[in-house]
């Protein structure tokens, strides 16, 4: 069933809703109820979190930006390298069998494995913030620009290349436009996960950012600052995720098409 935009949006504030709820009243039945002393550190009161995020709002953001700033700067960097190895290696099968494999491997190093090595190579934390986040993204913005690039129909690329057009043009004209939305969906998958890794970056010891927050807070035994930069946190990668979804919108006006209303009905 295919919904309109203003039922999405709809059916989103109802969930939304009920979430806050559910924990409202979770939250209630471990302090009221259940009376267990570390309610507060285990479920606290959303109400009790946008409270203290209110209170703290100026150091919280502060330390967000400065994260989250890293993230971009890696998320970039990333990115640009998974649409070059994916161009590089749909130009060539023998650059595809001998690249794919390191990809593969590259993904089952763990980041929290990988950043102190990189922080003890660099010696820079802003540097191995952004570094960490390229690691991260270059993987699914390869593989999915790939996939996009492989999938366009043989016989478009057969007609072009018949009526003597360069591999250059092919690309610009046909292949590059064709896997957009394959590329934006591996943008959309790396985006939160930049932040992820920028944040985990930040608990390696950091001076600044939303890592160090969540860290401190954990050991001072501060709960609610804690909870507060969780939640900043994961505004964080929710902001990440619709600022791609921004640009794919702006980039690709043609994706939207598919939503709008066409004889009466949504599709």
């Amino acid at each position: 069933m295919n919904l309109s935009k203003k039922d999405r949006r709809v059916v989103t504030l109802v969930w939304f809703i009920g979430v806050i709820v559910f924990l409202e009243l979770l939250a209630f039945i471990m302090a009221y109820v259940v009376k267990d002393n570390m309610a507060s550190a285990k479920i606290p009161f959303p109400h009790t979190i946008l409270v203290v995020w209110i209170q703290n709002w100026e150091s919280l953001v502060e330390a967000g930006l400065l994260t989250f700033s890293r993230a971009a700067m890696g998320f970039g960097i990333g990115a640009s390298i998974g649409i070059v190895l994916a161009v590089i290696m749909s130009l060539s099968k023998t650059a595809e069998k001998i690249a794919f494999p390191y990809l593969i491997m590259s993904q089952m190093i763990p980041v929290l494995g990988l950043a102190p090595i990189i922080f003890n190579i660099v010696r820079d934390m802003n540097l191995s913030r952004i570094i960490i986040a390229a690691y991260i993204t270059f993987f699914p913005v390869s593989v999915n620009m790939l996939s996009g690039l492989k999938a366009v129909d043989q016989e478009k690329k057969d007609l072009l290349y018949s009526i003597a057009t360069s591999k250059y043009k092919v690309y610009k004209k046909l292949m590059f436009p064709f896997s957009m939305s394959y590329l934006f969906t591996g943008l959309k998958i790396a985006a939160p996960m930049a932040v992820t890794a920028s944040i985990l970056v930040d608990m390696l010891g950091s001076s600044g950012g939303i890592g160090v927050r969540i860290l401190y807070a954990l050991y001072s035994n501060t709960t609610d600052i804690f909870w507060a930069s969780v939640a900043t946190s994961a505004l964080m990668g929710i902001i990440s995720y619709y600022i791609i979804i921004f640009i794919e919108k702006l980039l690709l006006p043609w994706e939207r098409n598919t939503s709008k209303k066409v004889g009466g009905k949504y599709e």
